[in-house]
């Protein structure tokens, strides 16, 4: 079991001092994936990605039998600068869309054989507008990383986390321009689809947001400038370190949120894979800081983590592959 977070500081200290991956099941992997009935090499990134889940789940000829996707959704005050091409009322209506199985993510999932959650984090109180204060109290900031920390089954074998929050590529791009740097514009992106007056206008908004809030702090960046839906990704993603479950990152939001966390430990998303690239300009910029080759990049611009959901099924397929081949020995093949 997990305990219940009770300050920011027992969060910092769980992720500086989160497990590794067991060593042992790792190397047995490896010894079983030399074994195969294949060429060596000859799945490529699929034989990486097996070892990499049997190292994390202890296990050198592992199983996916319970995948979860949990989408987190919030609302920002930030949307009151005129940053979205949507009112923040969508937020709810995609929520109870959602619930209601009518959503893309829903599909995704099911087709994946994931199980789907959804938590709403306080739509009718946003967070506050981060151009005029920070967007999260401390204690609001915790509460939404119980949310995503509390979210997470323990009996989940890997883990996709997505979001739904109108406005919400202001804040992960606000994030992204303060851990990494550079001009406001290197990191600000269209959305759901600004003209040029709008993104113009949003750009400024990141700009003027990280230029008020200057802590370069992993977690006081998440308060100041993200928002509870980010946040509880955050949650939830160092919750599946604790447990052990490999996660698969989703898009531009999901990823900016996760970045916070490596600012807290540098190896704390070692457990993570990135999903996809999404069409968010910058997330191939951001993948590249957090040293994360996507596994798959087909123009998807949606969230709600559909891009991790369908990378399920590729990690399900190389840990299917190594699991299930035979060796060499057991197909009395000769290995040369």
């Amino acid at each position: 079991m997990l305990p219940t977070l009770t300050d920011l500081d027992q969060f910092r200290d769980l992720l500086v001092n989160a497990p590794g991956p067991d060593s042992a099941a790792r190397a047995g992997a490896e010894a079983r994936n030399g074994q195969l009935t294949k060429p060596p090499g000859a799945l490529g990134r699929l034989e990486d990605l097996a070892i990499w889940y049997a190292g994390w789940r202890g296990d050198a000829r592992p199983r996916i039998e319970a995948p979860q996707v949990i989408v987190f959704a919030g609302n920002h005050g930030v949307t009151a600068q005129g940053v979205s091409a949507f009112p923040a009322e969508v937020t709810v209506q995609m929520v109870m869309n959602f619930e209601h199985g009518g959503a893309a993510i829903n599909q995704l999932a099911r087709a994946a054989g994931a199980r789907m959650d959804v938590h709403a984090l306080e739509l009718d109180r946003p967070t506050q507008d981060f151009t005029q204060a920070p967007a999260m109290t401390e204690a609001e900031l915790l509460t939404a990383l119980q949310t995503g920390w509390a979210a997470v089954d323990p009996a989940a074998d890997l883990l996709v986390v997505g979001e739904m929050g109108i406005g919400n590529t202001t804040p992960a791009a606000a994030i992204a321009h303060a851990l990494y740097g550079g001009a406001a514009g290197d990191w600000t992106g269209r959305g759901t689809g600004v003209d040029d007056a709008g993104l113009a206008n949003k750009t400024r908004v990141v700009a003027e947001g990280v230029a008020l809030h200057t802590s370069r702090d992993g977690l006081e960046v998440l308060r100041c400038l993200g928002g509870r839906e980010l946040a509880a990704m955050a949650g939830a993603i160092a919750a599946a370190r604790q447990l052990r479950i490999p996660v698969i990152l989703d898009g531009f939001i999901c990823t900016a949120a996760a970045a916070t966390l490596v600012a807290v430990s540098a190896d704390a998303l070692d457990h993570a894979v990135a999903g996809h690239q999404s069409a968010e300009g910058a997330h191939g910029t951001l993948l590249e800081k957090l040293g994360k080759q996507a596994l798959l990049s087909l123009g998807l611009r949606l969230g709600e983590g559909s891009g991790a959901a369908l990378a399920i099924n590729i990690v399900k397929s190389a840990v299917a592959c190594h699991s299930g081949m035979a060796t060499f020995a057991e197909a009395g093949v000769s290995d040369g």
